[in-house]
C-alpha cells in the first residue's frame, strides 16, 4: 500500500511539474507585463493599478448555481453544436483575385472573427486566426468547421495593418502572427497585447498599443480603439492583464466598425454619439450563453448593438468556424437574421471566401446561407 501511495504521489508530482513547465515555457501563452508596463498603464482610466476593467459592472463567470448545470450540458453534448460535413463550404480565393484593390471596398471572411478588408488600395487584416483549433494545444477543442481556409496565409498580399481586438486564442493566434510577420507593415493592438507580439518576434517599432477612445491617423482613415465589455488572458490565472476593445475605421466616405468580443452595453451608442453612423458593422454574434451574457451578446443584443451604431449594414461574426459554446452551430445566424428583420436592420451573411463588395447598395450576396437553411429545415 505504501508503495502504491508513493507511486501515485510521484505521478501527481510529475503531472504538476509538467504543467508548471508547460505554462512557463510554452510561447503560446505570450508575455506577462513587467513593472515598467504597469507604470505605463497607470495613465489609462481602464487600469485600476492591478488589472484592466470594464466601463460597467460585468459578471465574468456564470450565475451562482448554474455552473453544474452548464457542465452537465457540455458533458451531455448537442449533436448540432458542430455542422455535418459539407454544411460549411469555402470559396477558394486566388492571390490574383486579391490583387486588384484600387477601387472597391471588399471584405473576405475567413470564418469566426477573422476578415480581410481591402479599402483605398490597402489591405487590413483583423484578428487573424488560421489555426485549426483556437487553443494553446491542438487536441484541446473542436476543429475548424470547413477544414480549410479560402487562401493559404502565405499567399495573402502584403498587409498594411493588422488589428487585434484582444488576446484570447480565437482572436490572437501566435502561429498566424509569426507567419504574417514579414508581410505586415504595422500591428495595432490594445494596451498590453504588444508584449505578446514582441515575444513572438515582432519589432516594437511596428506595434502601436492603444487605449479606449485613442485615435491615430492611418492612410486616409481615422483609427479608433473603442470600448468593449469583455476580459482578457491566455492563462488559467492572471486575467485582465491586457486591454480588450473594438475597432472603428473612418474616412470621408466610409466607416467600418468591428466589435471584437463584447457583452451589450452603452458603448455602442457612445460610438455613434462621438463619430456618427457606421456604414458597415461586424458584430459579435456567437459562442454566447445566458450564463455569460455580460461578456458575449445574445443575437438579439447583437442586432440592437447595430441599431445603436445606426449601422447601414451589419454582419454577424464570431460564428461559422469553431464551437466554443453550447448552442447549435447555425443558431447565431438564424436568430440574428430574425431579429434584424423584425428591427428593420439590413444584415448580410457572406460565405467564407466570398469577396463581398461593401460600398455597393444593395450589397451583392451569395445565396449559400439560404441554401444551408433550406437543407436544415428539410432535416428537422
Amino acid at each position: 500500500m505504501r508503495r502504491v501511495i508513493t507511486i501515485i504521489g510521484l505521478l501527481l508530482g510529475f503531472i504538476f511539474l509538467t504543467g508548471i513547465l508547460f505554462m512557463t515555457f510554452n510561447s503560446q501563452f505570450g508575455a506577462k507585463p513587467n513593472a515598467e508596463d504597469r507604470l505605463r498603464y497607470q495613465q489609462s482610466q481602464t487600469f485600476n493599478g492591478r488589472i484592466f476593467e470594464n466601463q460597467i459592472a460585468t459578471n465574468m463567470g456564470m450565475e451562482k448555481g448554474s455552473t453544474w448545470s452548464t457542465l452537465w450540458q457540455y458533458l451531455k453534448g448537442n449533436p448540432n453544436r458542430t455542422p455535418k460535413k459539407g454544411d460549411v463550404q469555402v470559396i477558394p480565393v486566388t492571390p490574383e483575385a486579391l490583387s486588384n484593390t484600387a477601387h472597391d471596398t471588399r471584405i473576405l471572411w475567413f470564418g469566426h472573427s477573422t476578415f480581410l478588408l481591402q479599402h483605398g488600395g490597402k489591405n487590413y487584416l483583423f484578428d487573424p486566426v488560421f489555426a485549426d483549433v483556437p487553443s494553446p494545444v491542438s487536441w484541446l477543442g473542436t476543429p475548424r468547421y470547413s477544414g480549410e481556409l479560402p487562401i493559404k496565409p502565405e499567399l495573402l498580399p502584403d498587409i498594411d495593418a493588422v488589428f487585434i481586438s484582444h488576446d484570447h486564442y480565437d482572436h490572437l493566434d501566435m502561429d498566424a502572427i509569426q507567419l504574417l510577420n514579414d508581410k505586415v507593415a504595422h500591428f495595432y493592438v490594445p494596451l498590453g497585447v504588444g508584449n505578446h507580439l514582441r515575444k513572438w518576434g515582432v519589432e516594437a517599432s511596428r506595434i502601436s498599443e492603444m487605449d479606449w477612445w485613442q485615435e491615430q491617423p492611418l492612410h486616409d482613415l481615422k483609427l479608433v480603439l473603442t470600448p468593449a465589455r469583455h476580459f482578457s488572458g491566455r492563462r488559467l490565472t492572471g486575467q485582465n492583464q491586457t486591454l480588450w476593445g473594438a475597432w472603428l475605421l473612418k474616412s470621408d466616405d466610409f466607416s467600418l466598425y468591428f466589435s471584437g468580443d463584447s457583452g451589450y452595453g452603452p458603448h455602442f451608442k457612445e460610438v455613434f454619439e462621438r463619430y456618427g453612423a457606421v456604414d458597415f458593422a461586424l458584430i459579435e454574434c456567437g459562442q454566447y450563453n445566458v450564463n455569460w451574457a455580460d461578456i458575449h451578446m445574445l443575437p438579439e443584443q447583437s442586432v440592437q448593438a447595430a441599431r445603436d451604431l445606426q449601422a447601414r449594414v451589419m454582419m454577424p461574426v464570431h460564428w461559422g468556424a469553431f464551437t466554443l459554446s453550447l448552442h447549435d452551430w447555425f443558431e447565431p445566424a438564424v436568430r440574428a437574421t430574425a431579429a434584424a428583420e423584425q428591427a428593420g436592420q439590413p444584415i448580410v451573411i457572406p460565405q467564407i471566401g466570398e469577396l463581398m463588395l461593401v460600398n455597393n447598395e444593395p450589397i451583392p450576396r451569395n445565396a449559400w446561407w439560404e441554401n444551408v437553411l433550406a437543407e436544415l429545415r428539410s432535416n428537422f
